[in-house]
């Protein structure tokens, strides 16, 4: 399942977790205008968030480079389309990102080409250290990891389920390896950007099938 078994959204002393939903919904974008920011950045040599380093700039260059790719040849079968299409609750995938996060440029994408498929999905993107309020409530393992997939009621803004910061495959990938040798080393994850360019989004899309049920 996609479903993430960290998700534990809490209300703030303040805030409401619908609140702090509204607000983000009110500062986010489409993923068209989310690509097209991350290309301005690629030209001002740039990156989003709060660390402006040399290294993260690279990353946003890298991945501007991969979803450009995905983009183009992302593929959802006929079998995984019908399900698709045949969802009929108007709901919004409110997406947690970054530039220069590796895992969401293999994945934001996807998740375009399935939004696509059907007109009662909302794909809307926000930037995880512009929204520090609604990151704290989609923590996993205590970790501010993205992307982070949050599926809305659309009329209520009431949230349904999560997925993220990987599908499934990838994420039992990470918790193998971290098990067995404590971290991950930069080896791995030249390894999992390798299984990222095998899989072309196929996990990803199996998930996402999963949300919709």
């Amino acid at each position: 399942m996609a479903i993430d078994s960290y998700f534990y959204p809490m209300e703030t002393d303040t805030l409401t977790l619908k609140d702090i939903i509204s607000e983000s919904l009110n500062k986010s974008m489409t993923y068209a205008e989310y690509r097209n920011l991350v290309g301005t950045l690629v030209e001002e040599k740039s990156t989003t968030g709060t660390d402006q380093s040399d290294a993260l700039v690279e990353y946003t260059y890298l991945n501007d480079r991969r979803m450009k790719r995905w983009d183009k040849t992302a593929k959802v079968s006929d079998a995984a389309n019908i399900k698709i299409a045949n969802f009929d609750r108007k709901i919004t995938w409110l997406v947690i990102s970054e530039s220069w996060c590796g895992d969401a440029a293999h994945i934001m994408p996807i998740i375009n080409k399935v939004a696509e498929l059907n007109s009662n999905i909302d794909y809307k993107v926000v930037l995880r250290d512009e929204n520090e309020a609604l990151m704290d409530q989609f923590l996993t393992n205590g970790g501010k990891s993205i992307p982070k997939l949050i599926m809305l009621d659309t009329e209520t803004n009431t949230v349904i389920d999560s997925f993220g910061p990987r599908p499934t495959v990838a994420t039992n990938m990470v918790q193998a390896y971290k098990a067995e040798h404590g971290m991950l080393t930069p080896e791995f994850k030249e390894d999992l950007q390798r299984w990222y360019n095998k899989d072309k989004g196929q996990s990803t899309i199996e998930d996402l099938v999963s949300l919709l049920k």
